[in-house]
């Protein structure tokens, strides 16, 4: 599998434990805000992605920018490994709920077009 394609599967899959995450614990910032675990485990995942996507070539972040906007992606990983005990948790919430979704399906169009990388 291409570099670029198998670190979008992976971005992927933490989309889809966060939207795992957030349906087992409710999709309620009150909820959220509260539950340290919650937390937690949505953090991780916005964290690993932002790292991941950070990985990805020049030419396929180039290629997308008008679709996802990887340099605020990377710089939310950044945020929240910097600064995690700090941060706005409606900032961590409102990524979860408005941004995975959109990532969550270009993620899901590019593994099924299989055009990464390819001319």
């Amino acid at each position: 599998m291409q570099p670029d394609l198998q670190r979008i599967k992976h971005i992927c899959d933490y989309c889809n434990e966060i939207e795992k995450t957030m349906k087992r614990y409710g999709k309620a910032f009150e909820i959220f805000d509260t539950d340290a675990d919650y937390q937690r485990s949505i953090s991780f995942s916005i964290l690993q992605i932002g790292e991941l996507s950070g990985g990805l070539s020049a030419e396929f972040r180039k290629a997308t920018a008008n679709r996802i906007q990887w340099g605020p992606m990377k710089g939310m990983r950044n945020l929240v490994a910097h600064n995690y005990g700090s941060m706005d948790r409606r900032v961590i919430w409102e990524t979860a709920v408005t941004d995975i979704p959109v990532l969550k399906k270009f993620c899901e169009e590019q593994l099924m077009e299989g055009k990464i990388n390819k001319p």
